[in-house]
């Protein structure tokens, strides 16, 4: 069994910027240290406690499922002969496929994540939607019915290259 239709380009990024670590980090490390004064040295944590039952609860959601979800958070884009395929997981648990057909024109560019989208992850902003990670970098894809599609890239002049090599590629 042969595959029609290859992957030509790939890029998985994921959330790595000191600050976001710290945002993980930060109330993980409360939530551990709350929970080992209160449950396990029997020492109430805090000004105004909580019952230990309430304890368990925030050390599970802060001390575990936060830092997994967070961990968990992945860009991935491919470029294949018939499109550009997106996941921006745990949000989207398939690709989303947009096909060349459906793209009037694409370029590399350098933006602005704040001023321009309001930040980082699936944004919506003045120039339309953007799915980004980190960085300032990224392709920007304009469809035929005018809507624009900002993808965040590390390599973003190889992930336009991927673009035009994929259009010029037939499908059998």
């Amino acid at each position: 069994m042969t595959n029609d239709n290859p992957v030509i380009y790939r890029e998985v990024q994921k959330f790595n910027q000191l600050w976001v670590r710290l945002l993980i980090i930060l109330p993980a490390a409360m939530a551990w240290y709350g929970a080992i004064e209160q449950l396990v040295y029997g020492r109430p944590y805090g000004n105004n406690p909580v019952s230990d039952q309430g304890m368990i609860t925030i050390w599970v959601i802060f001390g575990f499922l936060f830092p997994l979800f967070m961990m968990s958070i992945r860009l991935m884009v491919e470029v294949k002969a018939n499109g550009i395929y997106v996941k921006f997981f745990p949000f989207h648990l398939s690709y989303r496929h947009f096909p060349f057909e459906n793209i009037s024109s694409y370029s590399a560019i350098s933006y602005r994540p704040i001023l321009d989208y309001g930040g980082w992850g699936i944004r919506y902003g003045s120039k339309g939607k953007a799915y980004n990670i980190s960085g300032n970098r990224g392709v920007m894809l304009e469809f035929r019915n005018g809507k624009h599609l900002m993808l965040g890239s590390q390599e973003a002049e190889i992930f336009k290259m991927a673009i035009d090599q994929g259009r010029n590629k037939k499908v059998r």
